[in-house]
């Protein structure tokens, strides 16, 4: 029997496995973490995370081909294939200091591996890394190796959060980049007979080392590319009277450019987009290609200025003003159909509302009201450094918030309403007994153009919706900041 063991039982790691378990009941998965909370959770009626279809994969091979344990070195020891899935954060301080992915974990992945082993072993990469990181990770193997041979794989993961499962069990295409020595391309061989057992051969691409490592950062810097293409483009349909659903539609018919990801909205979110895209712009400085990294900063300079922009848009569209006015805020998670805040642009959005002196009122219906209290306090990037996921105090203005159980409660009082995420349940909501119950003017801003803001108008609210034709009464409103 083939054994598998994942160090890191994260978004990626437990589902990653989960899949690998139930589609190959003849390998032995293990799934470890020094987190004691994380595993018992995942030996738990209660997974620690949230992603459509995982619990019923999980309960299908827990206890038969699939274990969670801490038992880090029994599990490492033991192991054909190691996948090494431990957190790359970007840096806070020291050299690339926002920008840089620190590869802390992953160091320390690769020591305990060199240190444990008393067989050959297939490590692979399966966090996100800069280029080269295998580089690295080789010559702390090699030099610690004591005679074993450690052969080096990348195998990105290319998970969206909300079709995780799905994304594994029929996925677009499987990666894996390898040495081209015999020894590596024998290594390459036995991940992908892995994968074989059930993705179609076709969908199985291999490469070099350096080719599977740059092409996750490239794949993430494409589609963040995209959102904040038709995000720029939103303001000028603003400013010209378009449509920017019209105009997306439009070109997304084109063959060559697709209708996927040009959908306007506050921004994108989650994990890996804006950290991926810094790490690719230090790679690129480092390497002396100063233009390159400009271009892919102005990536993340959209984004920001999209979240921006819709926060000037509610105050001035409410006589310049929001002090000690209630905002109902619906959606806090980065992304429909999960409870992952991470980057989130309603964090960005609600701290530029309170910057204003807004009382907020809060309702997503997965993110619990200390996940959402931890996250206003934060600071940037604290959330992918478990040492900060604890702050000390609260900033003051996190007093003007509450979390609300229900949207109706939400909104109950509120001079205006923002839709920060595109959950289902809020296009079928009762607008009719939401104006009833707010502040007139009622005024709704669509951060996610889910809402029919013709129809919202004629029930009396004065709606704003990302890159539409304005609302006459906002045209006569003062110019943004």
């Amino acid at each position: 029997m083939v054994k598998i063991c994942c160090i890191g039982a994260g978004y990626v790691g437990g589902p990653t496995m989960a899949v690998i378990a139930l589609k190959c009941p003849s390998v032995e998965v293990a799934v470890v973490d020094i987190s004691v909370s994380r595993i018992n959770a995942w030996n738990s009626d209660q997974l620690p995370i949230y992603e459509p279809g995982l619990e019923d994969v999980v309960k299908q091979c827990r206890g038969k081909n699939l274990f969670f344990s801490t038992d880090v070195e029994k599990h490492v020891y033991e192991a054909d294939i190691i996948f090494v899935s431990v957190n790359t954060p970007t840096k806070t301080r020291g050299l690339g200091a926002g920008k840089a992915a620190d590869l802390t974990y992953w160091e320390s992945a690769a020591r305990m591996i060199a240190n444990v082993a008393k067989t050959d072993k297939i490590v692979v990469e399966k966090s996100t890394v800069p280029v080269k990181t295998a580089e690295a990770i080789e010559k702390i193997l090699a030099h610690n190796s004591k005679g074993i041979s450690f052969q080096i794989l990348s195998n990105p993961e290319f998970l969206a959060e909300g079709t995780a499962i799905q994304d594994l069990l029929n996925p677009d295409r499987v990666l894996i980049g390898g040495r081209e020595t015999p020894k590596g391309q024998k290594a390459v061989e036995a991940l992908k007979g892995v994968y074989a057992q059930w993705v179609p051969e076709e969908r199985i691409i291999t490469t070099n080392l350096w080719s599977a490592e740059l092409s996750k950062l490239a794949t993430n810097a494409f589609l963040a590319q995209r959102i904040s293409s038709v995000n720029a483009m939103s303001a000028l349909c603003e400013a010209t009277g378009a449509d920017v659903q019209e105009v997306s539609y439009a070109v997304g018919k084109d063959s060559r450019i697709g209708p996927k990801f040009l959908n306007a909205s506050i921004g994108f979110g989650g994990s890996c987009f804006q950290k991926d895209i810094l790490s690719l712009v230090y790679i690129c400085e480092c390497n002396g290609l100063k233009e390159v990294a400009c271009y892919w900063k102005q990536v993340i300079k959209v984004n920001d200025y999209q979240k921006a922009r819709f926060v000037n848009r509610v105050i001035s569209s409410m006589f310049n003003t929001v002090s000690g006015k209630k905002i109902a805020v619906l959606g806090f998670a980065f992304k429909k159909d999960t409870g992952d805040t991470r980057e989130t642009p309603a964090l960005d959005v609600c701290k530029g509302l309170l910057g204003d002196k807004a009382r907020l009122s809060i309702y997503d219906p997965l993110v619990t009201e200390d996940q959402i209290r931890r996250d206003l306090s934060m600071n940037k990037f604290d959330w992918d450094h478990p040492i900060h996921l604890q702050p000390p105090t609260s900033p003051a203005s996190i007093k003007h918030v509450s979390v609300a159980w229900d949207p109706y409660q939400a909104a109950k009082g509120a001079h205006g309403l923002c839709i920060l995420t595109e959950w289902d349940e809020f296009k079928e909501l009762d607008y009719e007994k939401i104006y009833e119950s707010m502040q007139k003017p009622a005024f709704v801003f669509d951060g996610r153009n889910i809402v029919d803001v013709a129809r919202l108008r004629k029930m009396g609210f004065i709606a704003y919706s990302i890159g539409k034709p304005l609302d006459p009464w906002l045209k006569g409103m003062p110019a943004l900041a």
